[in-house]
């Protein structure tokens, strides 16, 4: 299999932080001796590109990627070598698998051993301290790769992989039963559209919020019982509040804005839980603290998702129970979606995806 491996590869290159896009048709692709041990390298099939990106590329983080960067960490594709001396690899060459935004952990510390690996504090990270999945051949980790179920398209799981985890374990840990509410500011979007589908697997009832027609009616479709046009409504808090009788039970806030964290203070009943998963560089989180402890208001951290977390969603997905809206495109057009991006003009409620074979 090593013979088949080429010297170079097509990558799309950030040089420094803030620079632009650059893509390099001889970018060198390591060969199977140069692989360390528990490192395998992928030969991907497509990435899922998301807002991290941009914010890696842009170095606007309080922590600033590594440069130069090759970015992205929704990769699907097939193993094609692993480093010598590999002990006791979970996956072999030929194994389709997903790269998500945690590529490594050392899995022997205090937070690997108690489920949150993505805590590890020598955690490496996809298109972030480690070279991502915008390249066709992956430099990844045998014991962090995630197995793609057989039959499962490339293109549906790469999403499931950022995205997907990220709004399940936050679903996962939102302190729910069955038969809640729970509101997902933001639903209509990329992270948004597939929280409303895990939210139903859960058996709970959603409430939807976002803005537009056409968002509204994919909303509605994906299984929200109720929807709320934040340009329309005059009073979101006592909206909620009156549907759910009291308040909600949980809301997953993945806004990259403070302003959804504040309200939720407001409409959740007591007792009820907020998930905090967007990560703006900047914004901070201002709450009402008396309500909150009056209240007896949980909030909660929840960061991407540990190796199980993915399992089980690829799984949900696999299985029918969640559909991922995206729109494909080749890998030179990366520069064009991250302005997209900034600019606010990407329809929301799709995934960006780049084919690096053929998918």
């Amino acid at each position: 299999m090593a013979n088949t491996i080429p010297k170079f590869q097509t990558a799309a290159v950030v040089d420094h932080s803030g620079a632009n896009i650059r893509i390099d048709h001889k970018h060198p692709v390591k060969s199977q001796e140069e692989l360390q041990a528990g490192e395998c390298l992928v030969k991907l099939d497509c990435s899922g590109a998301c807002h991290t990106d941009l914010h890696a590329a842009l170095g606007d983080w309080p922590v600033p990627a590594m440069t130069p960067l090759i970015g992205g960490h929704e990769g699907v594709g097939i193993i094609v070598a692993i480093g010598n001396n590999t002990a006791s690899s979970p996956v072999k060459i030929g194994d389709r698998v997903g790269i998500k935004w945690l590529a490594d952990s050392c899995l022997n510390c205090e937070q690997c051993k108690k489920g949150r690996e993505q805590n590890c504090p020598n955690a490496k990270l996809s298109g972030y301290t480690v070279d991502g999945t915008f390249q066709e051949y992956v430099v990844s980790f045998v014991n962090h790769v995630t197995p793609i179920p057989a039959g499962y398209p490339s293109t549906e799981a790469a999403s499931i992989l950022c995205a997907g985890v990220t709004v399940y374990r936050a679903i996962k840990y939102s302190q729910t039963v069955p038969g809640d509410w729970i509101v997902l500011p933001g639903a209509g979007g990329g992270l948004g559209h597939l929280a409303i589908q895990y939210a139903r697997v859960c058996g709970l009832r959603v409430i939807a919020v976002d803005t537009g027609a056409s968002k509204k009616e994919l909303c509605l479709k994906l299984g929200a019982e109720k929807w709320i046009d934040f340009m329309e409504c005059k009073d979101i808090v006592s909206e909620i509040q009156t549907i759910t009788s009291g308040g909600a039970h949980s809301a997953v806030v993945t806004s990259a804005s403070s302003s959804g964290y504040e309200q939720a203070v407001d409409y959740l009943r007591s007792g009820g839980t907020l998930m905090a998963v967007g990560l703006p560089g900047k914004s901070t989180l201002n709450a009402s603290i008396f309500f909150t402890v009056f209240k007896s208001i949980s909030i909660l951290g929840s960061y991407v998702g540990n190796r199980q977390d993915a399992v089980e969603a690829i799984s949900i997905a696999a299985r029918g129970d969640v559909k991922v809206h995206f729109q494909t495109k080749p890998l030179k057009d990366l520069a064009d979606v991250y302005e997209g991006m900034k600019a606010g003009t990407i329809a929301g409620r799709f995934r960006s995806l780049f084919c690096l074979s053929e998918c």
